[in-house]
């Protein structure tokens, strides 16, 4: 059998050396066979070694691979076939241009796409670098692309002989006139991607302003962030504003429980334990009211002219607050009344005096 290959090849060899064409041929033929083959070897071997992962996410990247892996090898096939053909050189470079943009397009299509895979698989980690997060994905996958996009541009360049030394010195004058006649812009943006990184609120938190707005954080951009107020007013404050202030977010902290206060007075000769039992039945009997921690009552103040008491309860969400001051409020007027504690208010006598 060997014999007889080695002897039709060497009857083959003379025929095709006066045939370049059909030897180009003949070499993108073996080039595809040669692409099916590679990429069947290695992705079959990956996909083993997937199998025995607990993720989809190495069979999603190994789904990934296989255009940019069997157009690649094709695309070496290309060019060897196109060495047979003794093409002028300028048809040559042309050629070797148009192919590695053909391979660098894909890679980078790759690259984009697992990238974006790698890193909503990143935000979801238990143990998850603490700059990729579910909140932060959008910033990160931008970013990602923005980086992948700079470095396939630069690449193209190379591959096409053109000189990116002007290029960048123009993009950089260009770069400050833009950032000269767009600071508040830019003032914003770099204010949202460093929001989006500290993470000071997240969607769904309740803030309050330096300015006074206060709401429910719904969206969270490079540019603004946006609050729906209880009014149901949708509030846009510009990200550099949030940058420059304080910031009192109702729903941080290690839970999103909030502490209410009551404050009420009560008449001076007023028994104290009385009124101390009164204010906690009241705070107990408010099913808004958590039990853990549980409700407080103290005495702050002697004033001018009540015993000023201070009732303490904690509510599982910020957004309950007006509700249950409401509640708590008509509850304390309503016992003290039916419990015969006076609620005092201020009194002054006027002494007129006649010279």
């Amino acid at each position: 059998m060997n014999d007889s290959l080695r002897q039709l090849l060497d009857q083959v060899q003379p025929w095709l050396e006066g045939r370049p064409s059909i030897q180009a041929l003949l070499i993108l033929g073996g080039a595809v066979i040669v692409a099916k083959v590679v990429d069947w070897i290695l992705t079959r071997a990956l996909a083993v070694w997937a199998r025995k992962t607990k993720t989809e996410l190495d069979d999603r990247l190994i789904a990934l691979l296989h255009r940019p892996l069997f157009v690649s090898v094709f695309l070496v096939g290309v060019w060897l076939a196109a060495s047979r053909l003794d093409l002028p050189l300028e048809i040559e470079i042309l050629l070797l241009s148009l192919i590695k943009t053909i391979a660098l397009l894909l890679w980078v299509v790759f690259a984009v796409r697992a990238s974006s895979i790698l890193l909503a698989a990143l935000s979801h980690l238990e143990g998850r670098v603490s700059l990729i997060e579910p909140r932060t994905l959008a910033l990160a996958d931008n970013t990602a692309k923005a980086l992948l996009l700079g470095g396939a541009a630069y690449l193209f360049f190379l591959s096409w002989g053109i000189d990116v030394g002007g290029w960048l010195v123009s993009a950089g004058v260009l770069g400050l006139v833009l950032g000269l006649a767009a600071k508040d812009s830019l003032a914003n943006l770099f204010a949202g991607i460093f929001i989006l990184a500290d993470a000071p609120y997240k969607i769904g938190d309740f803030v309050n302003l330096d300015s006074g707005e206060r709401g429910q954080v719904t969206e969270i951009g490079l540019r603004s962030t946006r609050l729906l107020t209880r009014d149901d007013i949708e509030v846009t404050v510009p990200n550099s504003l949030i940058a420059a202030s304080t910031i009192i977010n109702e729903s941080g902290g290690p839970w999103e429980m909030e502490r209410v206060r009551v404050k009420v007075g009560a008449a001076y000769g007023s028994d104290v334990d009385h009124v101390r039992g009164v204010l906690m039945e009241i705070a107990q009997q408010n099913e808004n009211v958590v039990d853990e921690p549980e409700p407080r009552v103290r005495l702050r103040a002697l004033g001018d002219s009540a015993l000023e008491f201070e009732l303490m309860g904690w509510i599982d969400r910020p957004v309950l607050r007006g509700r249950v001051l409401d509640a708590l409020y008509e509850a304390v007027y309503k016992r003290f009344q039916s419990e015969g504690i006076e609620i005092p208010f201020p009194q002054r006598d006027v002494h007129l005096r006649r010279n």
